[in-house]
């Protein structure tokens, strides 16, 4: 083992072992002792936001609190309809050795949500679609039945899968390496169990990119258990595809400490699809939030990625520091810096990246 890889393992261990949702973004869940469904109406997280979700936006999330005066937007259209939206625009500045830095500003992101109650609590459709950047997409469209806040409900049409993190960086090695984030929703079914302290999905699904895909060549399962200032999860999913088959199994966890919270992941994939025959990837990642003040936080990452865990001093690491700033409600800035670090012969492996910026939401 090198030693680089040695003490970025340290640390990481160190990140998870204390291992405290609103904003797409786990460490809100762990500070809070919330389940993902607290806040959103997505049982697993992300995207729109419930009534609870958007009280702790407007009163507890910003610097400022929501103006008494102003406007109560709760999302409720109507009775039986909730819409919500999310518009990311930003600035980033990517630079590797020896060539000049690249630049790149404008929207990254700008999406609309839709929840449609035709039997309240019992049955409804959810659709989360894109808008920016590039043609409209369809990200989410499902039914689902059953009450997904607390008890049993199924989910049937297109949606994200659950595994570890549901994080808002989608770059990061644990959502890039198992392929499972917020950019690869899926088609199947869901069938998911909620209580005050648990939580637990399993997925029938036909598998992200697979050009020949049917119905249950994708298998994923996943279980939470929920504490006020603590919670630990497991995960796993099997992929059946002519290119190979690909094997999951993922740890994690998270705690909150005075201000802090911690949150670490450990995943390992299995992919059968290359000539030399199966290849084992490890991605690692540990993460501590710090509250320093009423609307700011202080994120810090140490990530781990080994490409191949049969071949010896090709790991790749990634620092990440970000002040996040929330100075009113619905309104979020971001300031960060990145590093990455790989084998010498790769600039790509060895760049940095610099960006701003400004999340608006409701």
């Amino acid at each position: 083992m090198s030693c680089r890889r040695g003490w970025v393992i340290a640390v990481l261990l160190l990140l998870s072992a204390g291992a405290r949702v609103g904003l797409a973004e786990p460490y809100l869940a762990v500070q809070q002792g919330y389940r993902c469904a607290q806040c959103h109406v997505n049982p697993t997280g992300g995207g729109l936001r419930n009534d609870f979700g958007l009280i702790f936006a407007k009163n507890l999330l910003p610097a400022v609190l929501y103006p008494q005066w102003a406007p109560n937007w709760t999302g409720q259209v109507w009775s039986f309809l909730r819409l919500g939206s999310d518009l990311r625009t930003g600035w980033s500045s990517t630079g590797l050795p020896n060539q000049p830095s690249q630049r790149l500003s404008g929207i990254e992101q700008f999406r609309v949500y839709a929840d449609l109650q035709l039997l309240p609590d019992r049955l409804a459709v959810y659709v989360d679609e894109q808008y920016d950047p590039g043609k409209p997409q369809n990200l989410e469209a499902y039914a689902r039945a059953g009450n997904a806040s607390y008890g049993w409900y199924l989910k049937g049409g297109r949606f994200y899968l659950p595994f570890g993190w549901r994080l808002q960086d989608n770059t990061s090695f644990v959502r890039e390496i198992t392929g499972i984030s917020m950019t690869t929703p899926d088609e199947g079914f869901e069938l998911g169990f909620e209580r005050s302290n648990w939580s637990a999905q399993l997925d029938v699904t036909k598998g992200a990119g697979n050009s020949q895909a049917r119905l249950g060549d994708m298998i994923t399962s996943q279980l939470v258990w929920v504490q006020s200032r603590w919670r630990v999860g497991a995960a796993a999913s099997f992929t059946r595809s002519e290119f190979g088959d690909r094997h999951l199994l993922g740890l994690f966890a998270g705690a909150r400490t005075g201000p802090v919270a911690w949150l670490g992941e450990a995943d390992l994939v299995r992919d059968s699809g290359y000539p030399q025959g199966t290849r084992s990837l490890v991605p690692l990642l540990g993460e501590l939030d710090w509250a320093i003040h009423r609307g700011q936080n202080l994120k810090l990452t140490a990530e781990l990625f080994d490409p191949d865990l049969n071949v010896a001093h090709n790991e790749q690491t990634r620092w990440s520091l970000v002040y996040e700033l929330t100075p009113i409600p619905f309104l979020q800035l971001r300031a960060g810096w990145r590093r990455y670090l790989g084998i010498p012969q790769s600039d790509f492996q060895n760049r940095h990246l610099l960006f701003l910026e400004l999340h608006a939401f409701l």
